[in-house]
């Protein structure tokens, strides 16, 4: 299977800067690891959208898959509480 290649929105870089760097570097790892399998098995596909949510801890990485481009786009990196709010 092809590796797929991350791409980050700006806003993800704004999401980050308030959670602490262990977390961070945790987060880093769990979207590294989407470039292998885009769809792994605890992924679930948000109702009425084509984003993914993915939990890491108390954090959630929403994210599009790109498949004509073989590309995971991060959309937004939030606490589960704000994730959902605006997205």
């Amino acid at each position: 299977m092809a590796r797929y290649s991350i791409r980050f929105r700006r806003s993800v870089a704004k999401d980050l800067k308030g959670v602490p760097k262990k977390d961070v570097q945790r987060i880093m790892e769990r979207i590294e690891s989407l470039a292998d399998d885009p769809r792994p098995p605890q992924a679930e596909m948000l109702t009425g959208d084509d984003k993914y949510r993915i939990r890491q801890g108390v954090y959630r990485i929403l994210y599009q898959i790109e498949d004509d481009v073989l590309a995971v786009c991060v959309v937004k990196v939030s606490h589960r509480k704000e994730v959902y709010r605006s997205i």
